[in-house]
């Protein structure tokens, strides 16, 4: 196991390396790192500074092994989809495949990583609509659209700074999503309250490949300056 006082890394090169790690050694992580990558995680901004987030943190092997079960079966569909899919045009075939292939790695043993991560969110109350003034009150069901909207914005800047804390630390993590398609079940598994919601479900352990460089599109082909039609020059 790697040693656990490890050096910070320059913030460009976390964001410019944190290559997602589906690939996780069993080994133990010592909690005292995941405390840091916790509170890491809430520096976040939030709504309203509402920080009405919680971090579901599983380490318990029983635990662990049901959070897997169920990711499997919510990946059913997720391999379906994917199949189905369209390969991304920025994506040769080889590297389309090795993509699908990482992915039902990880699909198969995501149970095996020594930690799980649930980040969740209390859902948002919105004031009645007669407390609003008069003048709006014609704009509640807008606002409810909008709210739904705009929450992954008070949990995913978290979730982030995570994925960030984990490279420092030379961690390794991904955020997946695919047990939101059962996502009663899981809560049920957690005891999760009715009134929370989960956004992502993020392995952690010591990484067994390599990190970055990540390679993404040019800037060109998804930077626009001051509109749509004009390409960033950067």
């Amino acid at each position: 196991m790697p040693d656990a006082a490890l050096p910070s890394i320059d913030l460009f090169e976390a964001i410019h390396s944190a290559r997602a790690q589906r690939r996780l050694s069993s080994d133990p992580v010592p909690e005292a790192l995941i405390t840091r990558v916790l509170d890491a995680a809430i520096r976040a901004p939030s709504a309203g500074n509402a920080q009405n987030w919680h971090f579901v943190v599983i380490r318990d092997a029983e635990q662990r092994r049901k959070a897997g079960a169920l990711y499997r079966k919510a990946s059913d569909i997720a391999e379906a989809v994917y199949r189905a899919r369209s390969r991304p045009e920025h994506l040769t075939e080889s590297q389309w495949q090795r993509m699908l292939t990482a992915g039902a790695y990880l699909w198969d043993h995501l149970g095996d990583a020594p930690v799980l991560l649930v980040p969740c969110l209390h859902q948002r109350d919105l004031p009645a609509r007669d407390a609003l003034a008069p003048a709006w009150r014609q704009r509640h069901d807008d606002e409810r659209t909008y709210l739904d909207r705009i929450r992954g914005a008070s949990i995913y800047p978290a979730v982030q700074n995570i994925i960030l804390a984990c490279r420092g630390l030379g961690l390794g993590t991904v955020i997946t999503t695919n047990h939101l398609r059962i996502e009663a079940e899981f809560k049920a598994m957690l005891d999760i309250p009715d009134q929370v919601d989960t956004f992502a479900l993020m392995p952690i352990g010591w990484p067994q490949g390599r990190f970055g460089p990540v390679n993404r599109r040019p800037l060109s082909e998804v930077a626009h300056a001051d509109r749509w039609s004009n390409a960033w020059p950067g």
